[in-house]
């Protein structure tokens, strides 16, 4: 098996479908989290729902990388986001977040193995692989924290 196909199938598991290291996976969390849930504070944590959109801008902000363009996501931005005000408006962003999970595996299952060991952008990023391997590791550290603020809220 390629080693792209690999690292494709474990960033699945956290965002999409897997069970194998954390018994659950964010689809799993989030897929029917009621918006008003998703968007409730508790002390001074970050929602649910702005842990979800935090994962995505990275996602998407990778995404754009893989598909030829500039990496234009800061660190400074990725936690502001428009309010959530609907059950609609919640299910509209669940459907992007899955779809461009899945395009980013899509896109790494793509790449050569010798692309996975290249640059990403400058050398200050280090390899693609090192990013996509950030990629999942963030994921499921921000993929604990959705569990525990569930429990916290009774879920």
């Amino acid at each position: 098996m390629k080693n792209t196909i690999e690292i494709a199938n474990r960033f699945r598991e956290v965002i999409l479908n897997g069970t194998w290291i954390a018994n659950t996976n964010f689809k799993d969390q989030l897929e029917n989290l009621d918006w008003k849930i998703a968007v409730s504070p508790i002390q001074n944590l970050n929602t649910i729902a702005a842990l979800a959109q935090h994962i995505h801008y990275y996602i998407n902000g990778i995404n754009q990388v893989f598909r030829g363009g500039t990496l234009d996501i800061k660190d400074q931005f990725s936690f502001e986001f428009p309010p959530i005000h609907s059950q609609e408006q919640w299910d509209i962003f669940l459907t992007k977040f899955w779809n461009d999970s899945e395009e980013f595996a899509s896109l790494v299952e793509k790449m050569t193995d010798e692309k996975i060991d290249d640059v990403f952008v400058d050398a200050k990023y280090g390899t693609y692989k090192r990013n996509i391997e950030a990629m999942i590791e963030h994921s499921y550290y921000h993929l604990g924290q959705i569990v525990l603020i569930k429990k916290q809220l009774n879920v």
